[in-house]
């Protein structure tokens, strides 16, 4: 970062329990991330505190907070792969019905909690000091199962100070006949809520699934760091 020194450039961090006191230490020295593969609802209260604990020393430290930027990259889509892997497992009607909602849900409820991070008295100090709002960031968001609507994990997570990181084939389809953008709220909030209880009522354990998420997706990373240095390596 310091080396590129460009205001525009965030290192990635992943979301894991090794990663949260990176994300500290990095937003107390100035440094802008993207805290990456965040799945459960719990996890990701920790990433919010921790970047506001990281706040808190750079303006104690006499940083200028207005310098520094975060977005908190929550993955969608994977969601629904997992669970419904196992919805289809479990064969009830209830189960059934619950096969591609449980994504949306949950990413709605991550949105509850910036709503409720982001706010009071401790985040109006920091505003005054020049703080910016971590942005929650929806990644993930191609639709993988071929029966879903294409732009399910667009037009459904619409809000204030989202951004979705959409690949090339879903900006297409939502251009081409994606409904007109409207932000969902309270009630399609309480509606997530619904539909969180109703997954651990047909028997889905959401701690668990979130653990398999993770590790999964630190694996892939890992895989994908090692096929780059291979790459690299090949080339000297």
């Amino acid at each position: 970062m310091k080396r590129v020194d460009r205001p525009n450039l965030l290192v990635k961090v992943p979301a894991t329990k090794a990663g949260l006191p990176a994300i500290s230490q990095l937003i107390g020295e100035g440094i802008s991330i993207n805290v990456t593969l965040i799945f459960s609802l719990q996890r990701y209260r920790e990433v919010m505190e921790a970047y506001l604990e990281g706040l808190d020393r750079y303006i104690a430290s006499g940083g200028d907070a207005s310098k520094v930027a975060s977005v908190a990259s929550f993955f969608v889509s994977r969601m629904d792969v997992e669970v419904d892997r196992r919805l289809s497992d479990i064969g009830s009607d209830d189960a059934a019905s619950l096969a591609g909602t449980t994504a949306v849900a949950n990413t709605r409820l991550a949105y509850e909690a910036f709503l409720e991070t982001f706010r009071g008295e401790r985040w109006q100090r920091l505003v005054a000091a020049g703080a910016r709002i971590q942005r929650p960031l929806w990644a993930s968001t191609s639709t993988k199962n071929p029966d879903y609507p294409d732009t399910l994990y667009v037009h459904e997570l619409i809000a204030p100070h989202t951004v979705n990181t959409m690949p090339l084939e879903t900006i297409d389809a939502y251009q081409d006949h994606g409904p007109s953008p409207r932000a969902f709220g309270p009630e399609e909030i309480a509606a997530a809520h619904d539909t969180i209880r109703s997954m651990a009522a047909v028997g889905v354990d959401y701690d668990d699934v979130m653990d398999v998420l993770e590790t999964e997706g630190v694996d892939k990373f890992i895989a994908s760091w090692n096929d780059l240095v291979s790459d690299v390596e090949s080339q000297l």
